[in-house]
């Protein structure tokens, strides 16, 4: 099985890159993180992506142990290898429970990871590989120049970064070129247009946002802390808990009054604002299931004019969102 019939509109990775979907797929709620997944319904959302022209999917080790890269073999194993791009992070050792533990950027760690993603993900090379978070215990230079060697051995092709610093992007792209930083970009999450988005957009390096939707808050079909399984991670993240919940929930219906005015979803307007920043920024988009892949979809087909984008600020400048998008131990791990 092969071939794409989508329209998907195309953006570099970078520069010099490849050119990748606009939108990407992530597969972090396929390995049972944000709820149980069934995983024929998530084979056949990556069947509809790909079917639709996306062509960049985003995994990692640590979604599922290992879950959500099995997931995506059963899907690659059925495809022309080389018409699509995989991402995919490494680093987090996970404590007992799945919670996260601390970062390990040590080189011959990465090397033994990386053995184990590419015999997971059934493929001989990794498109993009990078650390999930920066690992202040080991120089970013070292870290870079053993990625660099898999590059150099054919393992993978591009190296990226994760919710780095500026000063940090810089100093790793002056040992190996970086093709994308991946990092929370939405409504809610504008820190990288402080000083990250101007950097990357100077040094000709993609801009990979994750969720765009705030974890499915800014879909507009999230009503209250309750609508989680009792596994959801969100369960432990300070916006959607009961004392920040409603006041977020306010936001969420501006801003969908502005969406149906312009005949479009919640979700697709959060979407479409993230892709009007800036042509070097791919949406990452995070689902298991074929229907709301389908309405986000749709936000590669809107155009948000000036008195648009001027109507989405004013309501977020009128709004403070209530609570950080982690708790205090996984917030100091961010801009590193």
């Amino acid at each position: 099985m092969s071939g794409q019939t989508g329209n998907m509109p195309k953006r570099h990775l970078g520069v010099d890159g490849p050119l990748v979907s606009a939108m990407g797929l992530g597969t972090m709620s396929m390995g049972h993180v944000y709820g149980r997944a069934d995983d024929a319904e998530s084979l056949a959302t990556l069947e509809l992506a790909f079917a639709s022209g996306v062509t960049f999917f985003d995994t990692a080790d640590f979604y599922g142990v290992g879950h959500s890269q099995e997931v995506l073999r059963s899907f690659v194993k059925e495809h022309d290898r080389e018409e699509f791009f995989i991402s995919s992070k490494y680093g987090p050792m996970l404590l007992p429970g799945g919670v996260f533990g601390r970062m390990n950027g040590d080189p011959e760690h990465m090397k033994h990871t990386l053995a184990y993603d590419l015999k997971r993900l059934g493929v001989d090379y990794i498109d993009l590989y990078f650390p999930a978070r920066v690992d202040r215990s080991v120089p970013i230079e070292t870290q870079v120049e053993a990625l660099a060697e898999m590059v150099d051995q054919g393992f993978i092709r591009h190296i990226g970064l994760s919710e780095a610093s500026p000063e940090t992007v810089r100093k790793a792209h002056e040992v190996h070129p970086i093709s994308a930083v991946q990092v929370e970009y939405s409504l809610w999450s504008r820190e990288p247009e402080r000083e990250l988005l101007s950097t990357l957009q100077e040094l000709g390096i993609a801009l990979v946002a994750y969720a765009p939707l705030s974890r499915g808050f800014l879909s507009g079909v999230v009503t209250a802390p309750g609508d989680f399984e009792s596994i959801d991670i969100r369960h432990r993240m300070p916006r959607f808990n009961e004392e920040n919940f409603q006041a977020n929930l306010e936001i969420v219906k501006e801003l969908g009054n502005l969406a149906s005015a312009k005949g479009v979803s919640t979700a697709q307007l959060a979407i479409a604002w993230i892709l009007a920043q800036g042509e070097n920024i791919i949406a990452l988009v995070g689902t298991k299931t074929r229907a709301h892949l389908e309405e986000d979809l749709g936000a590669t087909m809107v155009e948000l004019t000036r008195e648009d984008l001027d109507s989405i600020d004013e309501i977020m400048q009128r709004n403070a969102v209530a609570g950080d998008r982690y708790g205090p131990a996984q917030m100091t791990s961010l801009n590193q």
